[in-house]
Formats: C-alpha cells, sequence, structure tokens
C-alpha cells in the first residue's frame, strides 16, 4: 500500500475512507448503502491499519470525512495514524439539492443534511491562513462525492505543501491521489 510514493512525505492528508456499515442497505431503493456505491469498503480494523504514518510529514495536517454514526470509530483511526484530534468538525458540507434547497437526508436519530471532516495534526504543521471558513453550503453530487471547494480550503488551510488525498474518486492539479477509484469523476465536470 503507498508503493508509488515511497520515500515521500506529505505535510497535509486528505482522506474520505470507504466506511464499512453495519446496516449495509439503507433507503428507499435498498442500494444506497456505501457498499453498492464503491469498489470495496473497508472495515474499521483495515482502515487503521492502513500505514498513513509512513507517507506522514513529521508536521503534518489531516482532514478526514468520519461518518456521523460512527464517531468512536473515526477517532480511533485518528489515534491509530498517529495524529491528534484538534477540531471533530474542521468542515462541516451543509447539502443543498439541485434547486438549492436543504438536503433531507438518511439518518439514524435526526436526518442528515450535512457530513463533517475532522482536523488533526502530527508534530506542528504551519498554518498558512487562519481565516479558512468551516461551513460550506454545497449541492450534493454523485454519492459521498465532496465538493471540490473542499479540497481548496485545505489548501488554504496548509498552504504550498506536498498534499495527498487518500480514497481519491478524481486527481486535482497539485495533489496527488490514491484509491482504487481515482478516475471515477475524472469524466465529470467539476462544479
Amino acid at each position: 500500500m503507498f508503493d508509488e510514493f515511497k520515500g515521500q512525505k506529505f505535510n497535509l492528508i486528505y482522506a474520505d475512507p470507504a466506511w464499512q456499515f453495519s446496516n449495509k442497505k439503507t433507503g428507499g431503493s435498498m442500494t444506497s448503502g456505501a457498499e453498492h456505491q464503491y469498489k470495496s469498503v473497508m472495515g474499521i480494523e483495515d482502515i487503521k491499519a492502513m500505514p498513513v504514518a509512513d507517507i506522514a510529514a513529521d508536521n503534518c495536517i489531516l482532514v478526514m470525512w468520519w461518518v456521523n454514526s460512527m464517531p468512536s470509530e473515526a477517532l480511533e483511526v485518528v489515534k491509530a495514524w498517529g495524529f491528534e484530534l484538534k477540531n471533530m468538525n474542521g468542515f462541516v458540507w451543509n447539502k443543498l439539492t439541485k434547486k438549492f434547497k436543504p438536503f433531507f437526508g438518511m439518518g439514524f436519530y435526526t436526518r442528515a443534511g450535512s457530513e463533517s471532516a475532522l482536523i488533526a495534526i502530527k508534530g506542528k504543521p504551519q498554518i498558512a491562513s487562519r481565516s479558512v471558513r468551516a461551513v460550506g453550503s454545497y449541492p450534493v453530487r454523485e454519492h459521498s462525492r465532496k465538493p471540490d471547494e473542499f479540497r481548496k480550503r485545505c489548501d488554504n488551510l496548509a498552504g504550498n505543501v506536498n498534499k495527498i488525498e487518500l480514497f481519491a474518486r478524481e486527481s486535482s492539479p497539485g495533489w496527488s491521489s490514491w484509491g482504487n477509484e481515482v478516475n471515477k469523476f475524472s469524466d465529470k465536470v467539476a462544479a
């Protein structure tokens, strides 16, 4: 894993793990669960075992999207990867419909209309800008495809550093990309 990045270290790691859920099928169509959307999903132990520490610079920022029903598991991943949590809601995507109305998502106790990415650090990374806004309101796209704007916010937060996106589903200029679906959205026009 990460063989193509051997010897490289990244100061910013942006990750959207393909979390495995205990409820494999959700939603009205019964095909909206994660296992129906990805080539493969990973259990918590497999995600924790990823050698992320091997590619993390001594001073590194981790921005990781996590599943709202699995906060404890997200914290376990942060620790296993060698990071210290700084903000559980470092970025919050307020989801909108294509008509820019509030998105009425699924959920366990409340209907989820947002997703969050935590921010964790290793060492003492430099922060390029302390003016980066946490919350953004953007329309939903394909399953789990995050708005490009959050990658731009990561750029603003960390500055001109060596950065990688883990579990990438598209490549982005200035970023290294890793995952088994890196070209999934390469034919799509960025919104």
